[in-house]
């Protein structure tokens, strides 16, 4: 246990008020621990079950976690144990309102919905990368969910930003997450649209100068990479302006940065490997390359 108390203290240093990992057993790092996560959205730490977990060891987590000072509340979810997403507040009591922070931006959170809080932790170096190039561009934001993505452009002077999501909860999530920052939703779109069946409406405000594809791995009737990565990419010559660039992102562990290398130099051999974006202290892997993927790729001008 002490070595999860260690990365708990280590992190939540680091944190410094925003939202981040405390401890990531998943990455397979830490023997006997690898089915637990702590997520800290502050002043609420979130632990995360996904596999069954001895009671003795929860119990000396929580009071451990309840002496820092900066935890006013601890929920625990267990996710994976049986069929049924359970969630239950353990210490203190659960803001009616709480919101992811990061790069000084807010979002708006559920820790009890029954996948993601609302903001994806483990893409924040491609949030970091977008901060820093989406200065005056057009930016097309495919998979959107609550649009993280867009609110860090349009924070960041970008021009405009399409986001596509085929779920209109996420995209009204996403409003909300613009109006909360006092972002300019002039500038921005939001498409509830299946992607593949309406490349003509989101090709319509293009080309883009960057174009971020960041999907899930496996979700059936709407994408599964092993099939549908490539029939993405296929459609980038039409979307990205020549110059531009385009943030590729995959999180399947069964796949490294092969995967997506080999789909581009097969379908996009007009665009240039840039670079890969580095992992995240807070997801440490025991194996490289089994975590998130993100790649930068550039079209020829």
């Amino acid at each position: 246990m002490q070595q999860v108390l260690d990365s708990i203290t280590s992190q939540l240093a680091l944190a410094q008020g925003e939202s981040r990992r405390l401890f990531h057993g998943r990455g397979g790092c830490f023997v006997g621990f690898e089915s637990l996560v702590v997520d800290w959205f502050a002043p609420v730490a979130v632990i995360r079950l996904y596999d069954l977990f001895p009671d003795e060891s929860l119990r000396s987590l929580a009071e451990s976690l309840e002496r820092l000072p900066e935890v006013d509340c601890i929920v625990l979810q267990r996710r994976g144990v049986g069929n049924t997403l359970q969630n239950v507040v353990l210490y203190g009591e659960l803001p009616a309102t709480l919101h992811a922070k990061e790069l000084g931006l807010a979002y708006s959170l559920d820790v009890t919905q029954t996948q993601n809080s609302g903001l994806f932790l483990d893409m924040r170096k491609g949030r970091e990368w977008v901060a820093a190039h989406a200065e005056g561009k057009r930016v097309l934001n495919l998979f959107s969910y609550t649009c993280a993505f867009s609110v860090v452009a349009i924070a960041n002077h970008a021009e405009h930003v399409v986001n596509v999501d085929m779920s209109k909860g996420a995209l009204t999530r996403g409003r909300t997450n613009h109006r909360m920052n006092g972002l300019d939703t002039s500038k921005v779109a939001f498409l509830p649209y299946n992607i593949f069946k309406s490349w003509g409406k989101i090709g319509r405000s293009g080309p883009y100068d960057l174009v971020i594809i960041d999907p899930p791995s496996f979700q059936p009737g709407s994408f599964i990479a092993e099939k549908d990565y490539r029939r993405l990419v296929q459609r980038l010559d039409r979307l990205c302006a020549k110059g531009g660039d385009v943030l590729l992102c995959h999180n399947d562990p069964s796949h490294d940065e092969t995967f997506l290398r080999q789909i581009m130099a097969s379908e996009c051999p007009t665009f240039s490997y840039v670079e890969s974006l580095p992992e995240q202290v807070d997801f440490p892997e025991k194996q490289a390359g089994k975590g998130v993927k993100a790649m930068v790729y550039r079209s020829s001008e």
